[in-house]
């Protein structure tokens, strides 16, 4: 069973890396990444205990990007030493930590007020990210769940307008995963929320930019949407990946690693590691060179 999306206490997930792969294995999933938002911290720690739990790993970061919405950008294959990756990387933790200040007067203004203590109890000392504030706002009271405080606080246009942090362009994440090596893919077309026809003009753009994949087996797509993606993924030439978005049971219950939602996941495509392997062995070939 394959899980190429997979979250960390290094972002937004529950459990540290090794405990993330051992409950990926107890559920089945034979072929994992780890996908941490815009940072490689984790991944370590993963290989190695990947390792001992006998998992093919791929190595793996998820970049915010902006478009004409936010997109995100799921990169395989990477080199975590990387320089220009790691100035990157830096770069969203300051403006992560710039947003924390932005959001916590935003949430007082709002009449949810937390604090930044409050918040780090759940971010296990990495940098706070809306999920972390989101189980604050629940356990404080002002959301009933995780998504509540999502959808109260921290998808509304006011968020937007005056508490999200800037992000790279599409070009710019995928030009910093393929430099590092890596094999750009886009994450969960499905929160796009476009059109097909708009969906489609918009991954032949990515393509031309440098996108390689789409991740057109996911957790909560349809499988009506599961076979356009399929569809795009024959007309661009783009590989196709498979991921869960596993972040934890208090962050997002629904989703166990590998099986997604009501078992809504299940790959055992043997070809998509094989495809994906090669991929990153040719991506890396045409770095050093």
């Amino acid at each position: 069973m394959i899980d190429l999306h997979i979250h960390t206490t290094y972002s937004d997930g529950q459990y540290a890396p090794a405990k993330t792969l051992q409950l990926a294995k107890q559920s089945g999933v034979t072929v994992a990444a780890i996908t941490d938002h815009d940072t490689v911290s984790g991944l370590g720690e993963a290989e190695t205990a990947a390792q001992k739990l006998g998992l093919q790993f791929f190595p793996g970061i998820e970049i915010s990007v902006q478009n004409r919405t936010e997109l995100h950008i799921l990169g395989y294959g990477i080199d975590r030493t990387n320089q220009a990756l790691h100035r990157f990387c830096q770069n969203h933790a300051k403006e992560r930590q710039e947003r924390s200040t932005r959001l916590l007067a935003y949430l007082e203004k709002c009449g949810a007020p937390v604090t930044l203590e409050e918040v780090r109890q759940y971010n296990h000392g990495k940098t706070s990210g809306r999920p972390h504030f989101a189980r604050a706002l629940v356990e404080k009271g002002y959301a009933s769940s995780i998504q509540d405080a999502f959808d109260r606080y921290l998808t509304t246009p006011e968020f937007y307008a005056h508490v999200e942090r800037p992000k790279p362009t599409p070009e710019e994440g995928i030009a910093v995963i393929r430099q590092a090596g890596g094999v750009a893919v886009l994450a969960h077309p499905h929160q796009l929320r476009l059109e097909n026809a708009e969906l489609d003009a918009l991954v032949g753009k990515l393509c031309a930019q440098g996108l390689q994949g789409i991740e057109a087996y996911y957790s909560r797509h349809t499988p009506e949407q599961t076979r356009f993606y399929l569809q795009l993924a024959e007309k661009h030439h783009l590989l196709v990946t498979c991921g869960s978005d596993f972040h934890g049971p208090q962050i997002k219950p629904e989703i166990l690693p590998g099986t997604g939602i009501g078992r809504s996941l299940c790959i055992e495509n043997r070809e998509i590691p094989k495809y994906l392997q090669e991929a990153i062995a040719a991506a890396q070939s045409g770095r050093n060179t």
